[in-house]
């Protein structure tokens, strides 16, 4: 018997499907692995998930495993080495960002300010589960989180992304109602 999935998981691809059943929607409360997905998210824009999660191992060896303390010190050779790696999407603006973005989670870290807490604050602090079939591509939640970041220097972080990024790091349960899945996380 097969479980019922997110219609979206559904299909051939195994790494899709094991991302849905193993990772998506279950809550992250590591600062590291909240500032990788984000970044991960903001690479995705203008492109599908299915290409990011197929490019995520060749993203972690770019990104120095996504430190951002290693990769807050890339400078301008390793932008050049990241455009030629054709393991990761090669966006200059979103490389840049990336880089941009660890060297502000740095700074947060160095003022005794924790990633984790802030953004899971703005979260209310717990997951929400979205009552109904109808996902929205936005939320007031992720509007005021998308303008945070982005007041803090962040970039590829609008309302849309910031929204699929609570998603992905379990901030919210939208897990169709019939899915396995939803009760689970």
């Amino acid at each position: 018997m097969t479980s019922k999935r997110c219609r979206w998981a559904e299909g051939e691809d195994a790494l899709y499907r094991d991302y849905h059943d193993t990772e998506w929607g279950v809550p992250v409360r590591d600062g590291r692995q909240l500032w990788e997905m984000l970044m991960l998210e903001g690479f995705q824009a203008g492109l599908s998930w299915r290409t990011i999660l197929h490019r995520r191992e060749g993203f972690r060896r770019a990104f120095a495993g996504f430190d951002p303390a290693k990769v807050a010190a890339f400078g301008a050779e390793d932008v050049e080495r990241l455009m030629n790696d054709a393991g990761i999407i090669r966006s200059r603006a979103k490389i840049e960002a990336t880089i941009a973005a660890a060297r502000l989670y740095e700074e947060m870290r160095a003022a005794g300010q924790d990633f984790s807490a802030w953004v899971w604050d703005m979260a209310g602090g717990a997951p929400r589960v979205n009552p109904g079939v109808d996902v929205p591509a936005s939320t007031p939640v992720s509007e005021a989180m998308s303008k945070a970041l982005k007041k803090r220097g962040f970039k590829f972080v609008g309302p849309v992304i910031v929204y699929a990024w609570m998603q992905a790091v379990g901030m919210v349960n939208d897990h169709a109602p019939d899915c396995f899945r939803r009760n689970e996380v």
